[in-house]
């Protein structure tokens, strides 16, 4: 092979054409990395990275536990605030520094180096048992494309076929070692020839989808007083768990606190809106959370006919929700095997665009900070994907006797990472950088970098950096650790 031709298999020539990229010679384009070739490029990558599991099995389980359409209700207007806050602030971070998440926070002051370390940990500990996740998506999703009796018969026990599935020896680790592949081959192919490229395709594959799927669900018999349940509020069910837990989910679902924002704007071109960019993210990712809810509450209530047999069963979240109550509602709707097949195919694109961009945060950081090529990051990316996914998907079978103890519950290896990384190391992510922002930075420059002019709208974003924002990620760190253990 032509050495010459090496780094556009790695690189993609990436390096070469950063200049142009980037808008000729403004400070950005300066940095080791090419960034979106378009706006809706960057618009499609962010919002496939905030579209992923978090959409499809926590905002149903939350909406129908806390209240339905009063919850939905909070959560579009806490949206609109808080969400929209953070997200443009961490935009802005990557766009202005020009850097990965390792180096952005040295750049707003150089006292926080050692910040951008415990950022990068998120993603680390987040992609490999995500990966896990997906792979059970690739399974279900093979099992109902094909018919797979244990599954697909109305007789079954998806609970007794899950447990089966997830305990086995080799199984997991085959589909999980599959979705991991598909993972990393998109990244190794760089920002615009793998991430920007996927996006542009499997984004409008998850409108279509998800759309088809909640016309189908809102259309079954019984299915209306479902929707009711999700669209009409009723102000007597609100509470301060309601608000927590919109808070919690907004916070979770936009991708926020993951070094994956700044990856992201940092490779933004500094001609677009960061304010336009981000409110279109936010429509995409609130729009994505609200049809999941119209595929799964509606059809629940559809099968059960409502009562205490379909709030039973939107008690169950998480995987519970997704591969025991999901599958014996599907086997209960006509034609529910194609429906389910169809389903797990969207679960797979959100989970895949997701897993992307997890990847991508951390290749950057190795790229940055160690020098390295593409395709040598991908491969230590991959490594420990493989490594840490492992554990997590043996944490299941052989490595079950594994548990750890935490106020009183027994956590998973697998469930160990989910709670470190979403309920302790995420909010003290986002508590952290909105300090830095908000008063170690030059509060200025971020907030003319998000294109913020008017005085009225400067004091509202130093008001909600520097105290609303780390308020919220406090009450959601404490009810983490109080909560949940």
């Amino acid at each position: 092979m032509d050495e010459e031709k090496i780094p556009l298999i790695g690189d993609f020539a990436e390096d070469a054409a950063v200049k142009e990229e980037q808008g000729g010679d403004e400070p950005n384009s300066e940095k080791k990395h090419s960034g979106f070739s378009s706006k809706i490029g960057f618009v499609l990558a962010a919002a496939g990275s905030a579209v992923g599991l978090g959409n499809l099995w926590r905002f149903p389980y939350l909406a129908a536990q806390y209240g339905g359409g009063i919850f939905l209700l909070c959560y579009i207007l806490l949206a609109v605030t808080f969400g929209f806050c953070l997200l443009v602030l961490e935009i802005a971070i990557g766009r202005k520094t020009g850097k990965g998440v390792l180096g952005a926070f040295s750049a707003l002051n150089k006292k926080f180096k050692w910040f951008g370390f415990l950022c990068i940990v998120v993603p680390i500990i987040i992609l490999p048992y995500y990966s896990v996740i997906g792979g059970w998506v690739l399974k279900y999703l093979a099992s109902f494309a094909v018919g797979s009796e244990g599954l697909t018969s109305a007789t079954s026990d998806a609970s007794a076929y899950f447990q089966s599935f997830i305990s086995d020896a080799w199984q997991p680790l085959l589909f999980f070692f599959v979705f991991a592949t598909a993972t990393i081959l998109v990244v190794v192919f760089g920002v615009q020839k793998g991430i920007e490229r996927v996006s542009k395709i499997l984004m409008p594959l998850l409108a279509i989808l998800v759309v088809f799927l909640a016309i189908y669900a809102i259309c079954q018999p019984g299915a209306l007083a479902g929707l009711k349940k999700l669209f009409v509020p009723d102000f007597g069910d609100f509470s301060y768990q309601t608000l927590l837990a919109a808070l919690g989910q907004l916070f979770y679902s936009m991708s926020l606190a993951m070094a994956i924002m700044i990856t992201y704007g940092s490779y933004m071109k500094k001609n677009a809106d960061i304010q336009k960019s981000a409110r279109q993210i936010s429509i995409c990712d609130t729009l994505f959370a609200i049809f999941a809810a119209m595929i799964i509450i509606p059809s629940i209530y559809a099968v059960t006919g409502g009562g205490q047999e379909a709030a039973d069963m939107m008690q169950n979240k998480g995987t519970s929700l997704m591969f025991v109550v999901l599958p014996q509602m599907f086997n209960g709707m006509t034609g529910g095997r194609i429906i389910a097949a169809v389903f797990f195919l969207l679960v797979f694109f959100a989970a895949l665009t997701s897993s992307i961009s997890l990847a991508e945060a951390i290749v950057a950081a190795l790229r940055e900070h160690f020098h390295m090529k593409r395709w040598s990051a991908c491969l230590i990316v991959f490594g420990i994907m493989l490594v840490f996914g492992a554990l997590s998907s043996l944490g299941f079978g052989v490595l079950s006797p594994i548990q750890i103890e935490l106020g009183g519950k027994a956590y998973t290896i697998l469930d160990m990472f989910d709670y470190l990384s979403n309920y302790i190391l995420m909010p003290l992510v986002a508590i952290g950088t909105c300090i830095i922002a908000g008063y170690f930075a030059d509060t200025d420059s971020l907030m003319d970098e998000i294109g913020m002019r008017k005085r009225g709208y400067r004091l509202y974003y130093r008001i909600m950096v520097r105290y609303i924002a780390p308020i919220c990620m406090a009450a959601i760190l404490i009810s983490g650790i109080f909560l949940e253990l």
